[in-house]
């Protein structure tokens, strides 16, 4: 038996490795290679490393815009994980304690946000008539709006291991409903929010159609539209581009790698007690 768990446990590790580590391998050696040996894709040692070159020009690139587009993508970002995590947290606290009538359709509706694929043209007609096509304000709400269902669902299971006992004794203390949750819940849940700041803050980073369809324009370009700037119909600097790539890559890859722990934690305290 422990020769087969170890079999396993390699095999997985030979896997990571393969899926994992020798891509971000490729990727971080074509960014520090010039233009001609580049263009080879291969799988080579460079011959030289013009790394602060490549690295000047992916930022200087079309007036700075890699620098505009990690500002758009931070606002983006810290905006719309900001307002999804207070917004699926408090539905979830009402989904979980005040069982009623609206419980069951709301159920299916959140459910249904996981499963029902987002259609462009009407949520753009939806956003043109609200007068928020083409604006920051806009596409926070379609993040939110895309990652709330997943949200909700880690919250309400994480709900069910907090005792009812508390909400019981906040309320004979005198507590209404917002000091209630906020005061006396929501510290509670630190664990799951930080699961669900950490994974919805590399998916929203790393979101690429959205920023393309309901925030277009290069003044609001996000990191990964970025990925245009050196590629075109005859022609790819394949050097700049892994650059670029490596260069988006780094924030939600550290962060990712910081909060791995909290993560797992958050997501198992709520499996295991639930």
């Amino acid at each position: 038996m422990k020769q087969k768990g170890y079999l396993l446990g390699g095999a997985a590790i030979l896997v990571s490795v393969l899926v994992f580590v020798v891509p971000f391998a490729f990727i971080l050696l074509t960014a520090v290679k010039d233009r001609q040996q580049a263009g080879r894709l291969d799988f080579s040692w460079p011959d030289h490393f013009p790394v602060v070159q490549n690295f000047l020009d992916v930022v200087r690139a079309r007036d700075y815009m890699l620098i505009i587009a990690f500002v758009n993508s931070t606002i983006l970002t810290v905006g719309s994980v900001t307002i999804l995590v207070i917004v699926s947290a408090m539905t979830a606290f009402v989904l979980q304690r005040r069982r009623s009538r609206w419980t069951g359709p709301v159920n299916v509706l959140v459910l249904a946000g996981l499963i029902i694929p987002p259609a462009v043209v009407p949520t753009i007609w939806v956003l043109q008539s609200l007068g928020l096509f083409r604006t920051m304000s806009g596409l926070i709400l379609i993040e939110v709006a895309f990652g709330l269902s997943f949200s909700v669902l880690l919250f309400r299971n994480f709900l069910a291991t907090v005792p009812r006992e508390l909400d019981e004794s906040a309320i004979i203390d005198g507590a209404g409903p917002v000091r209630l949750f906020f005061g006396v819940v929501f510290p509670l849940l630190r664990p799951i929010a930080i699961t669900v700041i950490v994974v919805q803050s590399v998916v929203i980073f790393n979101d690429f159609a959205n920023p393309l369809y309901f925030l277009p324009g290069d003044q609001n370009a996000t990191v990964q539209l970025t990925l245009y700037n050196f590629q075109s119909q005859y022609a790819t600097q394949y050097n700049l581009l892994f650059m670029n790539i490596l260069l988006i890559t780094i924030p939600p890859l550290v962060m990712f790698m910081v909060a791995n722990r909290r993560i797992v934690a958050g997501l198992t305290t709520g499996a295991i007690k639930g």
